[in-house]
Formats: structure tokens, C-alpha cells, sequence
């Protein structure tokens, strides 16, 4: 099975006119990740130049995820859903989704 940030990166791989901003702790600090394009990166870690080293590792504790319109502005963003946590997202979003 696929990781959680293999799912997120894949969603946006199909959907290239939509951003999640996901809310996450990692080892207890606290990280802010933009999903965009089938690829990741932290607005608060330095992201590795290496794609296979996973920005949001397994670990993690998602918060909430945030679906947005690209392109991303932070000071405006215009959301499609807010809040939502990895529950709700894969309820919502994810079991109405068809990868091809």
C-alpha cells in the first residue's frame, strides 16, 4: 500500500490545478507541507534535492489538510476545503477519486 505521501503527491499528479497545504507534527515540531504536482515541500524544513527522501515521513501526525485552487497564493488563498483531517480527506476526497 502507498504511503500517505505517496497518496497526497499522487492525487495532485491528477489534479494539477489544486494545492493541499497539509498541517503536520514531526517528531513533536510542528511543519507546514504544499502538495502540488505529484510533489512535496516543506515550508518549514529545508527539503532534500533527493525526490525518494519523503518530505512527509511516515511518522508524521497530520493535522489538518487544506485543499486549495492553484496557483498557490498565501496571502490569498482561495480554498475548496479547510480544516479537514487525514480521516475526513480520504473519506471525502480519496474514496471518490479513480487513479489511473
Amino acid at each position: 500500500m502507498a504511503s500517505i505521501a505517496q497518496r497526497l503527491e499522487q492525487y495532485t499528479e491528477n489534479r494539477p490545478q489544486e494545492v493541499l497545504v497539509v498541517k503536520v507534527l514531526i517528531d513533536q515540531e510542528p511543519d507546514e507541507i504544499l502538495v502540488f504536482r505529484g510533489f512535496s515541500s516543506s515550508l518549514a524544513r529545508p527539503t532534500a534535492f533527493d525526490p525518494e527522501v519523503p518530505v512527509l515521513p511516515d511518522r508524521a501526525e497530520i493535522l489538518t489538510i487544506d485543499r486549495v485552487r492553484g496557483p498557490y497564493t498565501p496571502d490569498n488563498p482561495q480554498y475548496i476545503q479547510q480544516g479537514l483531517s487525514w480521516e475526513e480527506f480520504q473519506l471525502q476526497v480519496l474514496n471518490h477519486v479513480h487513479f489511473w
